[in-house]
């Protein structure tokens, strides 16, 4: 199960992103918004991320205009690695490298096209472990 959320910015690309799940069999939980209507992107982060680390979701994808927003206040949750992509190739390496359990996408930045292989490549890519694992590990550290 993928854990989805974004901000009135993003909410268009999250819907194209939900039909990509839906083509390849992929289960998700939107965790809002519904709508194009302004609304506050660090409670939709924060539902969503809190749903990753719990193990409801095994990860997940947030968007807004720039991924930033989205990246930062889900990146305040103990357990989260969100990575910004704009392109396949960061998407591969975040989760090789960095074992990234979300990703934060930009709406303003990539077109649906572009996104549906973010998503894809983020989705598919699993993490090497050796000698990354013991950064992750620095990196869950400095949570406490």
């Amino acid at each position: 199960m993928i854990a989805l959320g974004s901000d009135h910015g993003g909410f268009a690309l999250k819907e194209k992103i939900k039909a990509y799940l839906d083509s390849e069999d992929i289960l998700y939980k939107d965790f809002g918004c519904e709508s194009a209507e302004r609304c506050d992107y660090p409670i939709y982060a924060k539902a969503a991320a809190e749903a990753v680390v719990k193990g409801e979701c095994l990860r997940g994808i947030l968007v807004c205009t720039s991924g930033i927003g989205m990246s930062i206040a889900a990146n305040k949750v103990k357990g989260i690695r969100c990575a910004v992509c704009s392109d396949p190739l960061s998407a591969e390496l975040t989760r090789r490298h960095n074992d990234a359990n979300m990703l934060a996408l930009g709406a303003g930045m990539v077109g649906p096209n572009m996104a549906e292989r973010i998503v894809e490549t983020f989705l598919c890519t699993e993490f090497e472990g050796g000698r990354h694992a013991k950064r992750v590990e620095l990196i869950s550290e400095m949570e406490s």
